[in-house]
C-alpha cells in the first residue's frame, strides 16, 4: 500500500493593505529608488508598484483648472510631472496616466481650489518618505497630504459616493442695495430711496483691464466692462437705436405657452456683460454709429486706463474669524435669521433629482447626464477673513457639472437682490426651456472633501479608510494659508464678486423678464395636472 499523503497545510493568512506610515516593513519596489542609501554590499533591491490613493489639496489661482490640458498650465500636469520627478513614474510611463491607472476624485474649474482632492494609479511608493519626496517637487500651492494602500480595482473617480462643496459668498452680495447696476440707479431716481452709483467699483475697472471680458481669453487692455465713461458710451448707443439685448446668437423666440419648446436668448455664461451690449470691437474700441455727434461720448472714450497699483492688504487673522458664526453687525447689511431664512429656503431647490441643463453648458436637455442629484445645500454660517464677511454656501451631491455650482450660487444671489422671481425655479428644471443662468466667479468655490463611504464600509476590514479625518489639521492649516487668503485679497484688491454683482440685470440676461409669466404659467398648468388627477364624486373609478 501507498504511503499516505500529508494533509496539505492550511494557507497563510493574507495580512491587511495599510499605508505605508503605519507599516514598518517596505517591500521591494522600484530599481531607481532601490539604490538610494542603500549598502554598496548588499544585492540591489527591486522595488514594487502600489495601488495608493493620494490626499492632496492646492489653490487654483493661476492653474487653468484641474484636468490636464495640452499648452495649458494645470494642476494635474504638474502633479504628473512631480510624481514622475520623485521616482513614483518610471520614465517609460512618464505623461502617459493611462498606464498608471491614473483617476481623479473630482475635475475642478479655472481658479478653483479644493482642500482635500483624491487621485489613484499605481506608484512606487517605497521606501518611506513619498509624501515628503512629492512635495518637494511640486509647487507651495499644491500639498500632498498623505496617501492610503487601496484594493487594485479602486478608482479615485468611481468609487467616490459624494463630493461636497463650499462657495464663500461675501454677505454684501445679498444686499439689494450694495453694487446696483447702472439700470437699477437710474430707475431708482425720484422713488424716494435712490440708489448711489458704486464708485468704487468704477475706480476698480479702470485699473483691472478687461475684468468683465470673456471667460477663457486674454482681455483687451482697453475693456473695461464698469468703467463709467463705458457705461456712458452704452447709453449713447442705446439711445441711438443700437441695443445688444444680451442675445449672442442673434436667433431667440420668447414663448412659454403650451408644450412647445422655448428657446430663450442666450448670451455667453452670464460671468460678463456682451461685447455688443457694450458696444465693444475686439481692439477694445468703442463703435460709435456715424449718425451720434455725441461730443462727450467721444471725450471720455479717449481716457486713458490707469496701471494696476500693487496693495498690501493686513493678514488675516484665521485664530480668531476663521470658522466662527460672526454676529450681526449694526448700521449696515448683515445676515441676519430673516436673511438666512431666506437664502436656504431657495438653496432648496436644487436639492433631489433634476435636469441641470440650464446650469451648464455644452450638456442638452435629453441628455441623461443632465439629471444631477444633491443630497444637501445650505448656508448656515458667516465666516470673517481681512474684515469681510462672506456666507459659508455648503452643497453635497452625488457628482456636479461644468459650472454648475456657480450657476446655481449666481442664479440664487439673482433671486436674492430681486432681479428675477423666485417663480423662476418652477421653470428652470424644466427640459422644454432653455435659461441663460448667471455664472458666480470662481474664485469663492473650493473642493471641501471627497467621500467614499461604500468602499470604506465594503473593505474596512482588510483596507485603511479612504478619508480625511487623520488629516485634517494639515488641511485645515493649508486652508488657512493658501486658499482662504486667496478670496480674500481677490475681493480686497479686484471686488470679484462685487464687480459681477454689476451685470445682474435684465439686459445680460433678457430671460428674467419673463419670468413672472413662465413661473405662473407653470404653477396654474401644474394646478390644473393635479385637479385633473384627483377623481370627482360622479365621476366612476375602475379598480
Amino acid at each position: 500500500m501507498a504511503a499516505a499523503s500529508p494533509p496539505p497545510s492550511p494557507p497563510r493568512p493574507k495580512r491587511p493593505k495599510m499605508s505605508s506610515s503605519s507599516d514598518p516593513e517596505a517591500e521591494p519596489t522600484s530599481p531607481s529608488a532601490a539604490g538610494e542609501g542603500a549598502d554598496p554590499g548588499q544585492p540591489r533591491r527591486r522595488l514594487k508598484r502600489r495601488k495608493v490613493a493620494i490626499l492632496l489639496g492646492y489653490c487654483g489661482a493661476g492653474y487653468q483648472g484641474m484636468q490636464k490640458n495640452p499648452g495649458a498650465r494645470t494642476i494635474e500636469g504638474d502633479l504628473e510631472e512631480a510624481l514622475y520627478q520623485a521616482g513614483a513614474v518610471p520614465e517609460a510611463d512618464r505623461a502617459a496616466p493611462r498606464r498608471y491607472d491614473w483617476a481623479r476624485a473630482a475635475r475642478t474649474d479655472k481658479g478653483v481650489s479644493a482642500a482635500a482632492q483624491v487621485v489613484s494609479g499605481r506608484f512606487y511608493v517605497d521606501p518611506p518618505g513619498f509624501t515628503d519626496r512629492l512635495n518637494a517637487q511640486l509647487a507651495p500651492q499644491i500639498r500632498a497630504f498623505g496617501y492610503v494602500r487601496v484594493t487594485n480595482s479602486f478608482n479615485a473617480k468611481k468609487f467616490c459616493d459624494r463630493r461636497r462643496y463650499v462657495y464663500l459668498l461675501p454677505v454684501f452680495a445679498l444686499d439689494p442695495s450694495a453694487h446696483p447696476d447702472r439700470e437699477a440707479v437710474m430707475a431708482s431716481m425720484g422713488s424716494g430711496s435712490e440708489l448711489a452709483k458704486c464708485v468704487e467699483c468704477s475706480e476698480r475697472g479702470r485699473k483691472i483691464p478687461g475684468v468683465m471680458g470673456r471667460e477663457g481669453k486674454v482681455p483687451s487692455p482697453g475693456g473695461n466692462g464698469v468703467d463709467a465713461a463705458m457705461e456712458e458710451a452704452v447709453s449713447g448707443l442705446e439711445e441711438s437705436g443700437i441695443s445688444g439685448g444680451g442675445d449672442a446668437n442673434g436667433d431667440g423666440e420668447i414663448g412659454l405657452s403650451g408644450n412647445e419648446k422655448v428657446d430663450l436668448p442666450i448670451s455667453g455664461d452670464g460671468t460678463e456683460v456682451e461685447k455688443s451690449e457694450q458696444g465693444l470691437n475686439g481692439a477694445g474700441k468703442c463703435d460709435v454709429p456715424s449718425g451720434s455727434t455725441d461730443a462727450s461720448v467721444a471725450n471720455d472714450l479717449k481716457l486713458e486706463t490707469p496701471v494696476i497699483e500693487e496693495e498690501k492688504l493686513p493678514a488675516v487673522d484665521f485664530e480668531k474669524s476663521n470658522g466662527e458664526e460672526m454676529p450681526p453687525k449694526k448700521g449696515t447689511f448683515s445676515y441676519t435669521d430673516e436673511v438666512k431664512e431666506r437664502f436656504n429656503r431657495i438653496l432648496k431647490y436644487y436639492v433631489g433629482t433634476h435636469n441641470f441643463h440650464n446650469f451648464t453648458t455644452r450638456t442638452k436637455a435629453e441628455d441623461p447626464a443632465a439629471k444631477r442629484f444633491i443630497i444637501s445645500f445650505d448656508a448656515n454660517r458667516v465666516v470673517s477673513l481681512d474684515g469681510i464677511d462672506f456666507v459659508r454656501c455648503e452643497v453635497i451631491g452625488q457628482s456636479f457639472m461644468l459650472h454648475q455650482i456657480r450657476k446655481m450660487i449666481g442664479l440664487a444671489v439673482a433671486v436674492m437682490r430681486n432681479c428675477v422671481p423666485e417663480s423662476i425655479y418652477d421653470v428652470a428644471f424644466r427640459k422644454d426651456i432653455n435659461l441663460n443662468v448667471p455664472t458666480a466667479p470662481e474664485v469663492g468655490l473650493y473642493l471641501d472633501e471627497c467621500m467614499f463611504t461604500s468602499y470604506n464600509k465594503k473593505w474596512q476590514d482588510s483596507h485603511e479608510a479612504v478619508s480625511m479625518e487623520p488629516y485634517c489639521e494639515v488641511a485645515e492649516e493649508f486652508r488657512g494659508k493658501y486658499i482662504f487668503p486667496h478670496i480674500a485679497a481677490m475681493e480686497h484688491k479686484e471686488g470679484a464678486v462685487a464687480l459681477w454683482l454689476h451685470s445682474l440685470n435684465h439686459r445680460n440676461y433678457p430671460d428674467f423678464r419673463d419670468m413672472d409669466n413662465a413661473g405662473m404659467e407653470a404653477k396654474v398648468g401644474a394646478e390644473v395636472e393635479s385637479i385633473e388627477e384627483v377623481p370627482m364624486p360622479n365621476d366612476t373609478v375602475s379598480e
